[in-house]
Formats: structure tokens, sequence, C-alpha cells
């Protein structure tokens, strides 16, 4: 089973985009902190690249902003590219 649900807050102003054939998607990071804190009481976060399609890009481009928190249902993909010939992988969650 591939399901990944994430609660964390959002990096920077979410930013509608479309492809070629006019699909809404967005893509933006989510700040989400570990469970443990260091010894010293900082708490550390990961940053989880996350894309949703459609008209739920469309509505989370126009109600979220840079900071809030978000909680998100999804499915963890990965993909490659190239770029002047060398190949990058990109692992990111796929909202639902």
């Amino acid at each position: 089973m591939n399901s990944v649900n994430l609660v964390g807050r959002t990096t920077k102003d979410i930013e509608l985009k479309s492809t070629q054939n006019n699909i809404s998607f967005v893509q933006f990071t989510l700040a989400v902190n570990r469970q443990f804190a260091e010894q010293d009481g900082t708490r550390q976060a990961d940053f989880i690249q996350c894309v949703v399609w459609r008209k739920q890009a469309e509505n989370v481009a126009q109600y979220v902003h840079k900071g809030d928190l978000l909680g998100i249902d999804g499915r963890l993909q990965t993909r490659t590219y190239e770029v002047d010939g060398q190949t990058r992988y990109v692992t990111e969650v796929v909202c639902d």
C-alpha cells in the first residue's frame, strides 16, 4: 500500500501552473517537524516536495499561503528527467 499522511507548514506562496494540455497543477514544499527534539530543545524538520493536480490545485493555490498549516493525504511517487545530459531523480507526494 502506498499511502502518505503529513501535517506541516508551507514554505512559500503557492503558484498555480498548467501543463501544455491545460491541466492545472501546483508544486510546493511542506515543512514537517520531526517527532523528537534535539538535546538542546531545537526541533528538526523534513522538507517534503508535494504536487496537486486539477481542481484541487486551483483550490490550494487560492486558499493556501506561506506558513499555513496543511494536512495532506496522498501517495509517494518517483520520477526522472534529464538536464544537460544528467539524469535527475525526484521523489514527491502526489496529493489526493
